[in-house]
């Protein structure tokens, strides 16, 4: 595939709004005529002996070891750069019965528009990965509302840590606060 796709990544703390809003910019881009592949992070996890080596709770472990970004970037947008092979796998790993999908492999169409939702995109491993990134701004209280009670240690100490050593919001492409996932708010630059 010569042209590559074009690759928008989704990155938020919580997998309900980021799932909300990627399918909210699939929905429009279907509209225009756009051929859209929709990816999760959540179908790249690792397996559950990896994600819960040092427990349920581990915040480091949430940011380190919980999604395996090696394989996004090598199945998904590797594939789908410009000059790739534009042969990309929709999902990797199932957390339920923890083990291989095993969903072939599906060929890009020209023109195609990638839509990534997943934690943690503008990490230095990603850099460059996509080609747009719309970073959802969240607070601490707001994601223990909407987080799993299961999650909330995990989710909210990884994503500290991710705002700390990253600062996505001064690198993302658009900025949405969101407070209300029901009421999104683009923040317009200064």
């Amino acid at each position: 595939m010569d042209a590559g796709a074009r690759r928008v990544g989704v990155d938020g703390a919580v997998p309900g709004d980021r799932a909300r809003i990627a399918d909210a910019l699939e929905e429009a881009l279907r509209r225009e005529g756009r051929r859209v592949l929709r990816v999760s992070a959540e179908d790249f996890l690792r397996p559950r002996s990896v994600r819960l080596e040092h427990g349920a709770d581990d915040p480091d472990a949430g940011y380190e070891r919980w999604y395996d970004t090696s394989a996004l970037l090598r199945e998904v947008l590797d594939p789908l750069a410009p000059g790739g092979s534009g042969r990309w796998l929709p999902s990797l790993w199932d957390p339920v019965p923890d083990r291989a999908t095993r969903a072939p492999r599906q060929h890009a169409p020209p023109g195609a528009v990638l839509v990534l939702d997943g934690p943690f995109l503008l990490r230095w491993e990603m850099a460059g990965a996509l080609d747009l990134v719309v970073h959802l701004q969240t607070s601490p209280a707001a994601q223990r509302r909407r987080l799993p009670p299961r999650d909330v240690e995990r989710a909210t100490g990884a994503w500290a840590r991710y705002l700390a050593e990253t600062d996505p919001a001064a690198r993302a492409d658009v900025l949405v606060r969101c407070e209300d996932p029901a009421h999104p708010a683009l923040v317009l630059p200064s």
